[in-house]
Order: structure tokens, then sequence, then C-alpha cells
């Protein structure tokens, strides 16, 4: 593996604008994404399943930019971070294959840059401020009841998948059913890998439904006051990790998102980011590969 320092010199991103993570990843501020200058060219990479030897999207996405790199071509990659749960599965790690990997791959599967654990930080926070107002019944018409919205966990464990919460007294209040979903399940995953900026982040994550009153009527993320602490847990988040192939092409690896309960693509930022600094750029798509056309 390059430094990646060098793997970020040669697309053209500034020596200072690299905020690394270690010697080879690190992330990379929104405000490197030239709005100015030409815009590659993107090339969805998508397919149904992987082929018997285990080559799926990654794999290929991976294989088709060090193909281009071969021929001279400024490429990058923008790929979603992988999860803990499928890492440790039967399905394995997120960073390709063979000789077409992502490195260091250890570092990419597990914990990566914090994004993650960042996101299941904001969603399970904002799961105890609801239980909080709707036990203390701060909103009026919104109880226990009424809360929708479950924890997250990243590595599914079938025993937590419907729990009920509260139980040993009322100081373990609200007593409620409830339970945990995966991490990229989590709206707020989605939400990161849809914003634009901070701005955009704030305004989505404060539209989040976490139950309803009686009346029928929603109550959001922005009615329980959580937003501004959810923002501090995620204010570095938004910013796309930049790492490399194993033939040294550069990688951005960014939100991941589920594939069958959301549009399972790479974050916005991070296809915006390697678009403006390269002619060329393989995303893949797991679900949503019509997204943006």
């Amino acid at each position: 593996m390059r430094p990646i320092s060098e793997i970020a010199g040669e697309l053209g991103i500034p020596s200072d604008a690299v905020l690394p993570y270690g010697k080879y990843k690190a992330k990379i501020p929104l405000s490197e994404i030239k709005t100015n200058s030409p815009r590659g060219k993107l090339i969805v990479v998508t397919g149904i399943t992987p082929t018997p030897a285990g080559e799926g999207k990654t794999t290929t996405t991976v294989g088709l930019a060090q193909g281009m790199g071969r021929i001279g071509k400024k490429v990058a990659a923008t790929l979603r971070e992988p999860s803990l749960g499928p890492i440790f599965g039967i399905k394995g790690g997120g960073t390709g294959g063979g000789i077409s990997r992502v490195e260091p791959e250890d570092e990419v599967n597990i914990h990566f840059t914090g994004d993650a654990h960042a996101v299941g930080s904001a969603h399970n926070l904002l799961a105890a401020l609801t239980d909080n107002v709707a036990q203390r019944r701060s909103i009026e018409g919104f109880s226990p009841v009424n809360v929708s919205l479950r924890r997250v966990t990243d590595v599914e464990e079938r025993s937590l998948r419907n729990i009920v919460t509260g139980l040993g007294g009322s100081g373990n209040a609200p007593l409620r059913e409830t339970g945990f979903d995966i991490v990229t399940a989590s709206e707020v995953m989605a939400i990161l890998a849809l914003c634009s900026s901070l701005d955009d982040l704030r305004n989505r994550l404060s539209r989040i439904v976490v139950g309803y009153l009686d009346s029928g009527e929603p109550v959001t993320a922005q009615d329980i006051g959580a937003v501004g602490s959810m923002m501090s847990l995620l204010r570095t988040a938004i910013q796309p990790n930049l790492v490399q192939t194993t033939e040294g092409q550069p990688v951005f690896v960014h939100s991941g998102p589920f594939g069958n309960i959301a549009h399972g693509c790479c974050s916005v930022v991070s296809d915006r980011m390697a678009l403006s600094y390269a002619d060329y750029v393989l995303t893949e798509a797991g679900f949503g590969a019509d997204l943006g056309f």
C-alpha cells in the first residue's frame, strides 16, 4: 500500500485538505468538492447475484477501476462502507476479492473511520430521547405506546429483533415492545448518504418520524429536540473517506444504506467529490441502480 497522501495528491486533492486516519486512509472535507470544474463521467455497476466465484458488484467495480487505471485513465471508485454483521456472517467482507480489493481491507471492514458507529450512536440517542419525552408526557398526546422508532446495532442478533424494554419497575420506564434493526437499515444512514451539506443533513434529520400523537399526527426528531445532539455526532461522519485499490487507484468508501431497505448506494457527496477530480467514476449500486438517472 502507498501512503494515502500520495493517492490524494495524484487525484489532485491538496495535501492540507487530507485529514489522515493513520497512514492509509483519510477523510476529505466537503469544502474540497469542486463546483466550477468539469465533471467526470459516472459509470454505475450493479447486479442481482455474484458469480459462483464470488465476483459481485464491489469486485467488478474495483477491477474496472484498476483496468482503467492501467490504460492511463484518471479514474476513481465510490463504494458503500461494509457492515459488521455480514462481515462476521456468511457473506464476509465488503472490500472485493482476489486481486481486485480495497485496502486496507481489515480496517475498511471493521470500524474504519467510525462513521457507522456515529450513525448508530445518533440513531440510538434519538431513540433514548424519544422514550424520555414519551415517558414524561412532554408532548401532549404522545405516550410510550405511540413510539414507532426502534434501536439499531451493527451486529445482528436474533434475540434482539423483538424485545420488551422498561422491565424492573417505574425507574426503568417506559415499558413497551420494541426491537433492534441493523445500522445499515437506519434512516439516519440513508440520510447521511443522501444529504449534500451539513445544513441539508440537519434539515433531513429534523424530519425523521419517531412516533405519532393520539390524533395520528407524526412526531419528529425536531419535536423531540434531538437534532442538535445528533449533528454533533455526525459532523465528521459526513466527510467522505479515501482509500485505495490493491493497485493504487483512489476509492471513496462512504455510508452504507441497506440495499433492500433504502437506496443501496454510497453517499451523494462522495460521488460528487470523485466526479470533481476524476475523469471516470465507477460506483456500485446495490439496489437503486436508477438513482439520479
